[in-house]
């Protein structure tokens, strides 16, 4: 049975044909090794391809080995790493600029981004890394895109809803994912409002996709849209804030603790301080809808964004 390799296989190959370190390599095979197709015919080259994985990884182990992180590597900064991927002129460089200190290169050319850019964009007082990205796209891709998006906490979805094939290249990009075992975007962006038409182009796109993602309309040009999209991306990060406070005094509303939604009392005092959790007895809670003595809670309670906690041990 013919094996029929694919583009995407074929162009890691060639990736791992050129790859000098170690992590480039693993990069590749790992590239290769989702990209395959999955038949008989395939069996002997999955069985060859996994062989290898296994003995460069063991080899990049192994004392003296270079453990120098592959330039396609960021480290994950912040409350969350959201990655912005999408089609060549999307824009996603632009809203980096725009959202962050960070200064990759915009141009009006396609393929402009050559490696990630990460940034941190403040939405109110917690600071999200955002990181830029190359395109993804059927004539061309970076051999390594997956071990970019893989660790973050999510992706965010950029298309210039007025480009033709805005749809395919949608399409593709969740095909992509897809066969690289990695969840879909939580945010859809259509960037570019600014222009005449794109209301109604983007309209059509929340009515195709508004069930499958968070859409948010923006212009990276102008700005407007991108205080919603800061705030969308902390909700599809399901992130929760809480203030921790002395007894008899006032807490620090300017730099919050941030946990991950559904975590509790316990989990709150732990951030804090370690031998908060260890001693906990219970905590007093103060939100707007409570009186000021606050509300004595139990360690398994969840903690809901913005809350104020007070704790108290044994």
């Amino acid at each position: 049975m013919p094996a029929n390799l694919t583009a995407d296989y074929l162009a890691a190959e060639q990736a791992y044909q050129r790859a000098q370190t170690h992590q480039e390599k693993i990069a590749a095979l790992e590239q290769m090794l989702a990209t395959l197709p999955k038949h008989k015919g395939t069996e002997k080259i999955q069985a060859d391809l996994r062989r290898r994985l296994s003995q460069t990884r063991k080899e990049s182990q192994k004392k003296g080995a270079s453990h120098a992180a592959p330039p396609y590597f960021v480290k994950r900064e912040g409350a969350g790493q959201v990655v912005l991927i999408g089609p060549p002129n999307s824009g996603k460089s632009q809203m980096v600029r725009h959202l962050t200190h960070a200064r990759p290169e915009v141009a009006d050319y396609p393929f402009t981004t050559r490696l990630p850019t990460p940034g941190m964009m403040l939405f109110e007082n917690v600071q999200i890394q955002l990181v830029d990205t190359p395109p993804m796209s059927a004539e061309f891709m970076e051999p390594w895109m997956a071990q970019v998006i893989r660790p973050a906490h999510l992706s965010a979805l950029i298309v210039d809803p007025n480009d033709p094939d805005v749809l395919g290249e949608i399409e593709f990009i969740l095909q992509t994912l897809e066969g690289w075992q990695l969840p879909p975007p939580k945010l859809l962006a259509g960037n570019k409002c600014d222009q005449p038409g794109a209301g109604e182009n983007f309209a059509a796109l929340q009515a195709l996709y508004g069930d499958r993602f968070r859409t948010v309309r923006v212009s990276a040009a102008t700005g407007a849209g991108l205080e919603v999209f800061a705030c969308e991306t902390f909700r599809s990060l399901d992130l929760v804030r809480f203030y921790s406070k002395a007894p008899g005094k006032k807490p620090d509303l300017e730099v919050p603790y941030v946990l991950r939604r559904g975590a509790t009392i316990a989990d709150a005092a732990a951030h804090v301080h370690r031998d908060f959790a260890e001693h906990l007895k219970y905590a007093r809670l103060f939100r707007k809808s409570y009186d000021h003595a606050g509300l004595m809670v139990e360690r398994t309670h969840a903690v809901e964004d913005e809350d104020v906690l007070e704790f108290h041990t044994a």
